[in-house]
């Protein structure tokens, strides 16, 4: 079995010599007391690792090293591991998806979650200029028995503009609107509002014809824009 490249080490060292465990405090607490941290927000987080190496592997390489650092038990390993993701997203192709939806269902929550959507987000785009039914992945993620797989899905289309599927995001989000999770309710109501810079008319006119499937919170996350 092949191990990680070297930069693993690498990486852990050099976030591990600015750990703050007086930072480490608030920010464990603002997630809930759910996770470890070294104490490093994103700025310092960055700074620390950019005298290291640029990444040159493989994508099997890339999604390794991003395995490995999710093993580790401080959370700033993981939002590492996503920017490495997303710096270098082009090496991925759709083969990678059943391994960044395994980190997205790993010690789950919206900060990696999101940052994985984002990841998927721009390969899903990608691959669409060559693939047209590629978003097809997506529709099995809406139906997915993890919830933040679901929230991915939802998601997905994000920054997308005029390549935006109106209509499946409005059938995700008729979908997805009978769930109670809050964030399943918010995820639909960010894309809505997203897909709003753009087309604000169809979207309150898909919000005043469905007002009563749909949340107040997805409601009100839709609407912050349309006045």
């Amino acid at each position: 079995m092949r191990h990680p490249p070297i930069e693993l080490a690498a990486i852990e060292s050099a976030l591990r010599a600015h750990a703050d465990a007086q930072q480490a405090v608030p920010m464990r607490a603002y997630m809930l007391g759910q996770f470890e941290f070294l104490g490093l927000r994103a700025g310092p987080r960055r700074e620390a690792l950019k005298a290291l190496p640029t990444f040159t592997g493989t994508a099997d390489d890339l999604l390794k090293l991003a395995e490995a650092l999710w093993r580790l038990p401080e959370r700033e390993f993981k939002y590492a591991a996503i920017d490495l993701l997303a710096k270098h997203h082009k090496r991925l192709d759709l083969a990678a998806l059943p391994r960044l939806l395994q980190l997205v269902q790993t010690d789950a929550w919206w900060d990696t979650v999101d940052g994985l959507a984002a990841v998927v987000s721009d390969m899903l785009l990608r691959a669409k200029t060559t693939q047209p039914h590629v978003q097809g992945l997506m529709d099995d993620c809406l139906v997915h028995p993890h919830l933040w797989v679901r929230r991915v899905a939802m998601l997905h289309q994000l920054g997308w503009k005029a390549h935006t599927d109106p209509d499946r995001l409005f059938q995700y989000a008729l979908a997805l609107a009978p769930e109670k999770d809050f964030f399943i309710r918010k995820a639909i109501g960010w894309a809505l509002r997203d897909h709003a810079r753009r087309q604000p008319d169809a979207v309150r006119a898909f919000l005043a014809q469905h007002a009563q499937q749909l949340s107040g919170l997805t409601r009100r996350e839709a609407g912050k824009h349309l006045g």
